[in-house]
């Protein structure tokens, strides 16, 4: 019988092959049988592609790669038929749980190392290995939950107001601060319920302390002061501690490290709420969030996925941006679950927060916020929380210890840098707050003092803290003029009325051996010149005071002499009469003491009572005898002095009058205990 036609495809992007199956429309004559009958290779034209190539449907060959990219390159578009088109899905952050790849077509979910696919949720889970455990403060002690096994334990009991912890997991050490005592404390995990385990390791020039964040890499301890307004940091054991900023900081609190990648960040709720990112080493300071912000508390880091999560307790909101401030997401907004949110920690799927009005700990969903559950509750005002597990701290060398000389070379406090670009330095050198960086930028020196500093600097009431930003590290100085950036030199003078933190002074003398020559010198030259300076203080200021003394000894003499020399006539007036008498008159202290302070005039005698001052401290007074009535004598014109005639009465000389008092108010009675 006669062979029937193929049946149409259904799109014109396929072939029909005579067996009857259709295949794409790009396979037919591309030198490999498709179809069953072999007959999408019949009736080729006699040239073919190579293999690097695409056939189009009228026989001629593009180069493979064109085939698909969304542009037509054959002349009948056949290597644009049947292509579909491609949606990057990676491009929304929260398409899975950490690494995202993109193919034509589909998406493909996958994990870090360390972590698996769980098949269920498609979330990266731990792999197997120690549980991870949920650390917060509960006021007065420190708790402990396994979020794998649910244990429930109190990890260092009997504290005063511990408001911020950290932890070092390498090391199993636990840090925290405690708001009562004024101290940052730290010790190990299995021997902190033991108080004479902890180590007390910041107890100078702390006045609220409501943040720390511990640098697992390079070994150092960040915290915020909203007393002090300042950020410092120290070494782990904190021999070594160096003031980072103390300007534009209102009420900073929470504050996050990524030693990773060499930047910290932190929180601030003052007037103007906001959250802050710089260098480790204090430099490249910017400003992330500021806009619909007003009560930011705790923040949180997650290096996996680049982004920073914080909680804001007068808007009830979670929100969290990527590490440049961009791409912010509110993932929950909610009166009831976030009533007044304190700490915020997060790991794997989860992001947990800690609210002091619910007194509960809650979780959530970090990619979009639902499945919220409380964790734990009928707590004591829970502040800080962290996670403990090896994964959120991974493992990277210490840029300060890559270098030949250990410590990288530094005499002090050695400081990663931010990592911008691949020519960003790994580290800085950094000196205690009294001292500054020499010209080789890694020893630490006293900045000399001239006579016109010392002066001004004996003259001022107040100093204004100032940031000196040298290459690659920052210093901060006082100084009487306003804040200023500059390049640190050996010249450089300091007002000798510096207050600063507290820390282990390097005096030349204690210096390494390779540069104790090198420092001799210089302390030679710093005596020399500081007995220059004294001397020169001395020539100047005893003059001047001698003179002064003189002029307020001839002052006094002249104005002695003057009162003594002068007469005066009194003239009394019918109507009113005033003299020098009432100049006699005592004061009035009100006080605890009888010192004369401020003297301030008394209140306006009424006409109806008497007036007196009330008792003061248990003491009795009765009330002064009203005034006389007024009786005054005059001579009518045209007569003789002899006929003198008195003023007729008036009636209001009759009433009580009382004499006008001065009060002296005592300058302690100021309010103040």
């Amino acid at each position: 019988g006669a062979t029937s036609a193929p049946a149409a495809c259904a799109t014109a992007s396929q072939f029909a092959c005579r067996s009857g199956e259709c295949v794409h429309l790009g396979w037919r004559c591309d030198g490999d049988r498709d179809c069953k009958d072999k007959s999408d290779e019949a009736d080729c034209p006699l040239g073919t592609c190579r293999g690097d190539e695409f056939q189009c449907g009228d026989g001629t060959c593009v180069l493979a790669i064109k085939h698909c990219n969304q542009e037509q390159d054959c002349p009948d578009g056949s290597d644009e038929a049947g292509c579909l088109q491609d949606i990057d899905e990676c491009k929304d952050p929260d398409a899975c749980s950490q690494i995202c790849v993109n193919y034509k077509g589909y998406f493909k979910c996958e994990c870090y190392p360390g972590y698996e696919m769980d098949l269920l949720t498609k979330n990266c889970k731990a792999a197997a290995g120690k549980s991870p455990s949920l650390i917060f403060t509960n006021r007065h002690e420190v708790r402990r939950i396994d979020l794998v096994k649910r244990n429930y334990s109190r990890l260092i009991p009997m504290l005063k107001n511990v408001v911020a912890l950290d932890v070092e997991v390498a090391t199993n050490r636990i840090y925290w601060c405690d708001l009562s005592y004024r101290k940052i404390y730290s010790a190990y995990m299995d021997k902190a319920s033991d108080p004479k385990e902890q180590e007390v390791l910041i107890d100078e020039q702390l006045h609220s302390p409501e943040g720390l964040a511990v640098d697992w890499v390079h070994k150092h301890i960040y915290w915020t002061d909203s007393g002090n307004k300042t950020i410092s940091v120290a070494t782990v054991d904190g021999g070594r501690r160096r003031t980072l900023f103390s300007r534009n900081l209102s009420e900073p609190r929470a504050i996050a490290v990524d030693p990773l990648r060499g930047f910290m960040y932190w929180s601030d709720w003052g007037d103007q709420a906001k959250i802050e990112k710089s260098g480790l080493n204090g430099v490249d300071r910017q400003t992330l969030v500021s806009d619909n912000i007003e009560w930011p508390n705790g923040i949180t880091l997650d290096l996996l996925s680049q982004r920073l999560y914080w909680v804001d307790s007068k808007l009830h909101q979670l929100s969290s941006i990527d590490f440049s401030g961009g791409n912010r997401k509110t993932l929950i907004s909610s009166t009831d679950f976030l009533s007044h949110p304190f700490g915020i920690a997060v790991f794997e799927d989860k992001v947990f927060w800690t609210d002091l009005e619910n007194e509960a700990i809650f979780s959530a969903n970090r990619l979009n916020g639902l499945e919220i559950s409380i964790l734990a509750e009928n707590l004591n005002n829970p502040h800080d929380i962290v996670i403990f597990h090896e994964l959120k701290q991974p493992r990277a060398p210490d840029a300060c210890e890559l270098s030949v000389q250990p410590n990288g070379g530094c005499e002090y406090l050695c400081l990663p840098a931010p990592q911008i670009s691949s020519h960003s330095p790994k580290y800085t050198c950094a000196c205690p707050d009294t001292m500054w960086l020499g010209p080789d930028m890694k020893r630490c020196y006293r900045a000399p003092q001239s006579t016109s500093t010392t002066t001004l600097a004996s003259t001022m009431t107040r100093t204004v803290p100032a940031t000196t930003r040298a290459p690659g590290t920052t210093v901060h100085r006082s100084t009487y003029q306003n804040h200023s950036t500059e390049t640190p030199s050996l010249t450089a003078a300091v007002p000798s009325s510096v207050s600063v933190p507290r820390a282990p002074s390097i005096s030349p003398s204690t210096l390494s051996p390779a540069t104790s020559n090198h420092s001799q010198h210089y302390a030679n030259e710093d005596s020399k010149m500081g007995s220059t300076v004294t001397a020169a203080v001395i020539g100047i200021i005893v003059p001047i005071v001698v003179i002064a003394l003189l002029c307020m000894s001839g002052y006094l003499i002249w104005r002695n002499w003057k009162r003594k020399n002068t007469k005066s006539m009194n003239f009394d007036n019918p109507v009113y009469r005033k003299t020098t008498e009432e100049e006699d008159e005592d004061e009035l202290h009100i006080g605890r003491t009888a010192q004369i302070g401020h003297v301030y005039p008394a209140a306006i005698s009424s006409f109806d009572r008497p007036l007196w001052a009330e008792p003061c401290l248990g003491e009795t007074r009765e009330p002064e005898d009203p005034a006389p009535a007024l009786k005054e004598l005059f001579v009518l014109p045209g007569e003789p002095r002899s006929q003198l005639h008195q003023l007729p009465k008036n009636p209001l000389s009759e009433l009580p009058v009382v004499k006008s008092k001065r009060v002296a108010l005592s300058l302690e009675d100021d309010g103040l205990p």
